[in-house]
């Protein structure tokens, strides 16, 4: 992700952030745009009508109503909510407070994924294609009863459900010890899920799917069986192949895996590129590093993995300095990398093929 500026005192802000601390801005993140806006809404006079001298944004109504966005939406749009909000079709049963958190965690992590697809130029919410394109949509549920069947975390048709109480630190790394997972985080499920949803847009029916059977293997096998064998004996070489454990399970899930693992390093060496992250070490051999801007990678996937490698060493360094878990608690075999570079390949190829396709309409 790239760095974000107050652009009316210049103090750096976060993607997250709807507020500068430096100037008290109301800060506002207008996706046409992919930037971050200042606003002062004391002299605007309300924050219930455009945000712009122009009148050309609005505040989506979780940002005016609920505090739990930081979008714009453009008046000529006609909706109350931004591109973001109105994609979750289920939110949690606000009346119980920590649903309230839960709720916010998860929209947070939700918009930030979708930054990355608007970035990369792929296509999730149909405004830019046509009525039957195919939509992303996200539930937010909680389990029923204490004891009863729990929610289960998946994707479906274009429609991402998340147990809400992935939210809660401390249940979530229960289930990750639980699972003995390395790691767990709300956004990955994000990510995860999502490359079911671009599996279905980017590999079934296309072309691509032989390319795709050569390196992930035969997705028609038994998907049930295949996962009922990994939770009865997961596979002890996973890591010659596969980026994560749960990846050698089945086909799907070692593409949604590949696929989160691929949207983790771009977000992490765009936003190390932006920042200017460069590596001198002292002693000859250890990394070095001067991280290119996310443009430099588009057309070599090479540059992004060699960039990405030397980033690890810090991150996890960085990390063990604070005491807190490797940031990238993975290594990646040449098998695990050249499925990451067949996702590269394969969004530049599908987003050439749009934009050609658009150019020729």
């Amino acid at each position: 992700m790239k760095v974000f500026w107050c652009d009316h005192c210049g103090q750096l802000v976060f993607f997250e952030n709807s507020q500068c601390t430096a100037c008290q801005h109301s800060l506002v993140f207008v996706p046409d745009d992919l930037e971050m806006k200042a606003f002062d809404f004391a002299a605007l006079g309300t924050a219930a009508g455009p945000v712009d001298a122009e009148g050309r944004w609005n505040l989506c109504d979780n940002y005016r109503l609920n505090n739990v966005c930081n979008w714009a939406v453009a008046v000529e749009d006609g909706n109350g909510l931004c591109r973001a909000c109105r994609l979750t079709t289920v939110i949690p049963n606000l009346s119980v407070p920590e649903n309230v958190t839960a709720w916010f965690r998860l929209e947070g992590a939700k918009r930030r994924l979708l930054h990355s697809f608007l970035a990369l130029g792929l296509p999730f919410d149909g405004m830019d294609e046509g009525a039957a394109s195919g939509r992303l949509a996200f539930d937010f549920l909680a389990d029923p009863v204490p004891g009863g069947p729990p929610v289960l975390t998946g994707h479906a048709d274009g429609r991402i459900v998340i147990n809400i109480a992935e939210a809660d630190d401390a249940e979530r790394e229960r289930r990750r010890n639980l699972l003995r997972e390395p790691y767990r985080t709300v956004l990955g499920h994000f990510r995860h899920e999502s490359g079911h949803f671009y599996w279905d847009r980017l590999i079934r029916d296309t072309p691509r799917i032989e390319e795709f059977r050569q390196l992930f293997g035969d997705e028609r096998n038994d998907y049930d069986v295949a996962l009922q064998a990994y939770y009865a004996a997961p596979r002890a070489d996973w890591q010659t192949q596969f980026v994560s454990a749960y990846a050698s399970a089945h086909p799907w899930e070692d593409w949604a895996e590949s696929w989160a693992h691929y949207l983790h390093i771009r977000d992490v060496v765009e936003t190390a590129g932006y920042a200017g992250l460069k590596l001198r070490p002292k002693v000859k051999d250890a990394p070095r590093l001067s991280v290119r801007l996310p443009e430099d990678h588009e057309a070599s996937f090479d540059r992004l993995i060699a960039d990405w490698f030397p980033l690890t060493y810090v991150i996890n360094n960085l990390n063990r300095g604070l005491g807190l878990m490797d940031g990238y608690p993975f290594v990646l075999s040449p098998a695990a990398v050249e499925k990451l570079r067949f996702i590269h390949e394969t969004i530049r190829d599908f987003v050439a093929e749009r934009t050609q396709a658009a150019g020729a309409t």
